[in-house]
């Protein structure tokens, strides 16, 4: 591009991620002159980094109102456009294209890969072999509006004018990734209500340095109670991760905005229940009959065949026992204390880690003031939005990287539509 030229496109598309390019994708799929617009060197920073860097795409949920209960009360907008793409229609599309996935627990879906760059190749293929114009390093500097019309948008690479724009600028998780929030200031001033973000699907800081001993340490299934004031607000189950500041995994990442909210008004307690497939008196059958094989054995070195070794002597301090007695002369009641942690393990949350850790943001756009059947939005006419600038609460396991691919592809096709009904 010459910085002192105008272009002219059918459509432009800001931010270049995931959202960004299925648009840019589409629209150019239907015959449209496409320009992507991004910030960064390069596109999908974040993307590359998603998933621990294998890239978790979408979630093998294939029934659509199945998929929009996942989203909560808020899901119920996702039912039009996912009747236009759904999960299947992302892995078919992955496939179809040289990426073969694979489904992991929980419905995960994965490139058999197991690298993001696999995900990045395809769609940054895509985008070429569509002649999608790709321009990167480049900022947005300002939006040109008369009316209910963009008319424009300002960059440090010249002025672009196109018929239809769509922005995918992300929300406000991972800044360093690029997803400043900028968009979302850029919104506001057209006309839309914006909903303030904060850092969701975050891992959790523990007060208890016992916990953060235990670095590393993950869990399948643990059940995890949220105690509000000692009242039981609510319990789920799934996999954690012990770390160097608290909890984390998919479990903890999902519970965090509730958890955070939970901070912030009262008094909280986590409490753990390491076996929640047993109750109190199966735990202590099966221990007794671990124990059996370790008669002659003391309660420290005994006890590391029936839970991770880490936590032997965690477990054993917390739980008031002697460590160096043998098994065949420690009292009932120390196995019972123990039996009794085990499925009741108390930890307190002082906060959540900020933007900078967490997987996504909520907040956003306002729904109510977008068209989902189009993605355009219902303050200018010419403006389609797509991605984590919506404001979706995203659970773990493929669900936000499912929302960019369709609302991506609505808003591409839909905003090519009406940039060649304008022609």
């Amino acid at each position: 591009m010459n910085k002192n030229e105008e272009h002219v496109y059918d459509v432009a598309v800001i931010g270049g991620g995931p959202a960004g390019m299925m648009a840019a994708i589409r629209a150019a799929e239907l015959g449209a002159k496409v320009i992507l617009v991004e910030k960064n060197e390069g596109l999908g920073k974040k993307l590359l980094i998603t998933g621990g860097g294998r890239c978790n795409v979408t979630n093998a949920t294939f029934e659509n109102r199945a998929l929009a209960q996942k989203y909560g009360k808020k899901g119920k907008f996702l039912l039009s456009p996912l009747s236009q793409w759904n999960s299947q229609s992302t892995i078919d599309f992955f496939e179809k294209h040289g990426m073969p996935t694979k489904v992991e627990a929980e419905e995960r879906v994965f490139p058999v890969s197991n690298s993001a760059e696999s995900v990045w190749d395809t769609l940054v293929e895509k985008l070429k072999e569509h002649g999608v114009e790709v321009l990167t390093a480049t900022p947005v500097l300002n939006i040109l509006r008369t009316k209910n019309m963009i008319t424009g948008i300002e960059t440090s690479q010249g002025t672009i004018r196109a018929k239809s724009y769509i922005m995918a600028t992300g929300g406000t998780a991972r800044p360093e990734t690029g997803s400043t929030g900028e968009g979302l200031t850029w919104l506001k001033k057209l006309g839309h209500t914006i909903v303030v973000p904060r850092a969701a699907l975050v891992p959790v800081m523990i007060a208890e340095p016992w916990v953060h001993k235990l670095q590393g340490l993950s869990f399948q299934n643990v059940k995890i109670t949220l105690l509000e004031n000692k009242v039981k607000r609510i319990a789920n189950s799934g996999k954690i991760l012990f770390t160097h500041f608290g909890i984390s995994g998919p479990l903890v990442l999902n519970m965090s905005r509730t958890i955070g909210e939970a901070i912030r008004e009262s008094k909280v307690t986590l409490s753990l229940d390491l076996f929640p497939a047993l109750d109190e008196k199966m735990l202590d059958e099966n221990l007794r009959a671990h124990l059996r094989t370790t008669q002659n054995k003391k309660w420290q070195n005994a006890l590391a065949g029936f839970i991770p070794s880490l936590l032997v002597p965690i477990a054993i301090e917390l739980s008031k026992t002697d460590p160096t007695l043998f098994v065949n002369k420690t009292p009932r009641t120390s196995r019972i204390a123990l039996i009794k942690l085990l499925k009741d393990l108390r930890i307190t949350p002082t906060g959540l880690l900020g933007p900078e850790k967490a997987i996504v943001s909520s907040g956003g756009i306002a729904l109510e003031e977008v068209d989902f059947k189009t993605m355009r939005s219902h303050k200018v006419d010419n403006l389609y939005l797509a991605g984590d600038i919506l404001d979706f609460d995203r659970p773990s396991g493929g669900f936000s990287l499912q929302i960019c691919w369709t609302t991506g592809f609505v808003a591409g096709g839909a905003a090519a539509q009406a940039a060649q009904a304008r022609a």
